[in-house]
């Protein structure tokens, strides 16, 4: 929301974040340094990446997987050659503006190593900086502050890289006018469609099509082996309710961390942006200005039309469809001038124009929350709770281990563990091994311990398996069904209607096929048309990227056209193009500036995308496929 106030590079950022800073908080080892360890998966210049560097990559992307989804995930599934592939490219990545910052002896100042660290949504509250909840996000992750603002300063040199590459991006405007144009022309479309269904009665199977579909398709019909299984879950919340906090803790911890919930003050505001480059020609800033003094004079003719200016004027594309509205911050979010003006206008007053590096601004505040900490009884039960998880996590590390002892030593039963730690026995349904479960049994390695044959034959509980971090299972197979060949009496009919389903799709498609090429040849053609419809490349509606590329593609310099879309699912669609409607070129409007908001971020990744190729052949990568198979 207030990115593009604080940075007009918006998809530069983007970027950034997306190679380096999550990286910093979450952590791989050294970037520069060659990693320790024969095994290699790849060189880059004269660094290696190693298979242990990899694989704490691949399990702490994982572990955010994890998080992000609430444990809702099997995250095996994501250990594929595609993902593992992707994640080595990120590496890889790293190490080549590692090497090209430390190549061109980039520094970072402590200033701004402190706003940046200030800025990471991680270590705020209330949008202001959290030492506390800086020192707790450190602590969770095995990181102390010296390790991680190293990180940082290199994270932060590397965006120095990338910075003027991205910047240096600038569409030229011939190019914008054409893809604009592209864009948003419209096109006047009707439809006919040759649903497969119209041409199923035309198909005769022959009287041995389904038996011999069945012989040849066996595994289609093959039934999976099934478990119904009971569990054990063993993690902190499990441990949670046999763990009171007294009053009295709660109220020491509040009084220790007082100044925790001390909120800063915080302002809402709106405003209305005209941009202009901080370096931009005398010509350019005057221009800006008179329109700025433009805008500001229609308010102050009319101080409630603030929200309609906004919309009609601001270049804040995250801001203006809201009337300018940039939602509740505290001081340090903001660049200075602005952040000054903010804070010295009282709730409903509005500023005159403000210049930034950005441009110019009319601003106006519409709220104001000053600075108060939050009582006891606002923030008890929080505090409560963090003491019982505390508690929990300290409780959980000590029964982790005897828990999976316990499992093991006394296979024929759950019972015994489960009323050692007060843990409910639950219970599945039938399920097979590739069935989609939730968590926490949506585990592999948990699956391959049910299918096991101990399992099956003996009805021995698995072995504790941590399924996540922090939470351990443990289960037991209560009745087994092995894999099965399905009837052909059962499954003649799903067949047939396979077979006949199929056939009238090819039926569909040639009809269709005839039908547009006779079109085409200007015959007169017997059709159903739809009802007039304008479709745009920019639009959002209802037809589908297959059709839409159809109807587009297709030589529209003599009208009527016809485009044909064939679906082996459904059939057949015949498209006539009745008329054409040329892009009206607003630069002004919403929907242009979203679009050119998007081809600049084109240009911007295909800029950055030949400059990191560039770095490659500075910098030779040599992967070593086999390195990356499952270990």
């Amino acid at each position: 929301m207030l990115d593009s106030v604080r940075n007009n590079k918006k998809i530069v950022q983007g970027f950034l974040v997306l190679i380096t800073l999550p990286f910093a908080l979450w952590g791989v080892e050294s970037y520069i340094q060659n990693s320790v360890g024969e095994d290699e998966v790849a060189t880059v210049g004269e660094v290696k990446i190693s298979q242990q560097e990899f694989v704490a990559a691949l399990n702490q992307q994982q572990e955010r997987l994890r998080v992000q989804s609430g444990g809702s995930i099997d995250l095996a599934l994501f250990d594929t050659p595609q993902a593992r592939r992707q994640l080595l490219e990120s590496l890889i990545t790293k190490k080549l503006l590692a090497q090209q910052a430390r190549k061109a002896q980039l520094t970072v100042g402590d200033s701004e190593l402190v706003n940046a660290i200030a800025s990471i949504p991680e270590f705020q509250e209330n949008n202001q900086f959290s030492n506390s909840r800086y020192e707790t996000a450190l602590s969770s992750q095995g990181l102390n502050k010296e390790l991680f603002e190293a990180r940082m300063r290199h994270d932060l040199a590397m965006q120095q890289l990338v910075l003027p590459i991205a910047a240096a991006s600038i569409p030229g405007i011939t190019s914008i006018g054409r893809w604009l144009s592209i864009k948003l022309e419209q096109r006047e479309v009707v439809e006919a469609q040759a649903p497969y269904a119209n041409y199923s009665t035309q198909v005769k199977l022959p009287p041995e099509a389904a038996k011999k579909y069945y012989a040849e398709h066996r595994k289609e019909f093959e039934l999976p082996e099934q478990v119904r299984a009971e569990f054990l879950v063993l993690n902190t919340n499990a441990l949670l309710t046999s763990l009171p906090v007294s009053d009295e803790e709660v109220k020491a911890r509040y009084a220790a961390d007082i100044n925790r919930y001390k909120e800063a003050e915080s302002r809402r505001a709106s405003h209305i942006l005209i941009p202009v480059a901080k370096n931009a020609p005398a010509e350019e800033i005057k221009l800006a200005q008179a329109k700025a003094e433009e805008v500001l004079a229609k308010l102050n003719h009319n101080p409630d039309s603030f929200s309609q200016l906004a919309k009609q004027y601001s270049q804040d594309t995250q801001s203006a469809d809201k009337g300018g509205d940039l939602g509740w911050f505290g001081r340090g979010l903001m660049t200075k001038p602005f952040e000054d003006a903010v804070f010295g206008l009282k709730e409903g007053v509005t500023s005159n124009m403000i210049r930034t590096e950005f441009g110019f601004h009319i601003i106006r505040v519409t709220g104001v929350r000053p600075e108060r900490i939050k009582s006891f009884d606002e923030v008890k039960l929080t505090i409560a709770d963090e003491l019982k998880r505390e508690l929990g996590a300290k409780r959980y590390a000590e029964a982790a281990e005897p828990f999976g002892n316990l499992v093991y030593e006394q296979p024929d039963s759950l019972a015994p563990a489960a009323e050692k730690w007060k843990l409910p026995i639950q219970q599945t349904g039938w399920f097979s091994k590739s069935d989609k479960l939730p968590f926490p049994l949506n585990n592999k390695k948990l699956a391959d311990a049910l299918f096991s044959e101990d399992a099956i034959k003996k009805k021995h509980n698995t072995e504790a398996v941590e399924v996540s971090p922090g939470t351990l299972v443990a289960a037991r197979v209560l009745e087994y069904k092995p894999a099965a060949l399905q009837d052909f009496a059962a499954v003649k009919e799903k067949i047939e209607n396979k077979l006949v389903h199929e056939a009238a799709v090819k039926l569909a498609i040639k009809d269709g096929e005839d039908k547009l090429s006779r079109l085409m040849k200007g015959e007169v053609v017997d059709l159903k048309w739809s009802a007039p419809k304008i479709l745009s490349q920019a639009a959002t509606h209802d037809t589908s990227p297959e059709a839409l590329q159809a109807v587009f593609k297709t030589k529209a310099t003599k009208l009527p056209a016809y485009a044909g879309l064939a679906s082996p699912d459904n059939g057949y669609v015949i498209y006539r193009i009745n008329a054409l409607k040329a892009a009206s070129l607003n630069k002004e409007n919403s929907e242009s500036r979203k679009l050119l908001e998007h081809y600049d971020q084109s240009v911007t990744e295909e800029e950055v995308s030949a400059w990191m190729s560039a770095l490659r052949e500075k910098f030779p990568v040599d992967v070593k496929k086999s390195a990356l198979e499952k270990r």
